[in-house]
């Protein structure tokens, strides 16, 4: 299977955005917030505890909120910018607050009228081999320890389609994402997972953040589901 747009994916000269990140301390928020602040974006990291942003340099501004406690400041804060970048995930146990977190975002979007670009993950993602299925309607794709946020994220997916008056754009990782290099190599798809030369759908939470910012630069037309993964030149040939 091929996949279009199998690119090195530089810097572009864009205009610098004055971009907020909620999640910003998970594994995806951070590459997302790094990768944004080196390409000459005005960064504002959101987080439950800003501890954990104790790294980031000092030109990244921090602000602490519960997404969930502070719709209103959410609002507030998402009006103050440009584009608004969703990496949310709950805490395990609690798969079930993703959707009520990507719906409180999405509220903020509409009555600020700021685009948003929302993490979002492979369980809607069909399989490469034609069967028809899904990551999640696959019998025995996936284990079972992983099946409650696959459930959380299908019902995310399923909410995209009640804000048609909203600028989002969902952004599908594969079915692993690892702590890796950032290589700026990565195929973008749309409904289907990319796999690499063994079969695998895979990409690095660093190339993610990548691809994130690629495509908020890129200003393409927004209510899009997109994923990308890795694919080598043996299997793309």
């Amino acid at each position: 299977m091929k996949h279009a747009d199998k690119t090195k994916h530089t810097f572009k000269t864009t205009a610098p955005k004055n971009i907020v990140v909620f999640g910003a301390t998970g594994d995806v928020g951070r590459e997302v917030v790094t990768e944004a602040m080196m390409r000459g974006h005005q960064v504002t990291a959101i987080a439950r505890n800003t501890d954990r942003l104790a790294s980031l340099p000092e030109t990244v501004t921090r602000r602490q909120v519960d997404i969930l406690e502070s719709p209103d400041l959410v609002a507030g804060i998402m009006a103050e910018h440009d584009i608004a970048i969703s990496a949310v995930r709950p805490a395990s146990g609690q798969e079930q607050l993703l959707a009520t977190m990507t719906e409180c975002l999405l509220t903020a979007a509409c009555q600020t009228g700021t685009p948003i670009y929302i993490t979002g993950g492979a369980a809607t993602l069909k399989l490469a081999d034609n069967s028809g299925h899904t990551v999640l309607s696959a019998p025995d794709f996936l284990p079972d320890a992983v099946r409650p946020i696959a459930q959380a994220c299908a019902t995310q997916d399923a909410l995209f389609d009640q804000y048609d008056d909203v600028q989002w754009t969902c952004l599908r990782p594969p079915a692993m994402l690892f702590a890796g290099d950032k290589t700026r190599q990565y195929v973008r798809g749309t409904d289907t997972l990319i796999p690499d030369h063994d079969g695998m759908a895979r990409i690095s939470y660093a190339d993610f953040g990548v691809a994130m910012v690629d495509i908020l630069e890129a200003g393409d037309n927004p209510q899009r589901r997109l994923t990308v993964g890795y694919q080598n030149a043996t299997s793309a040939a």
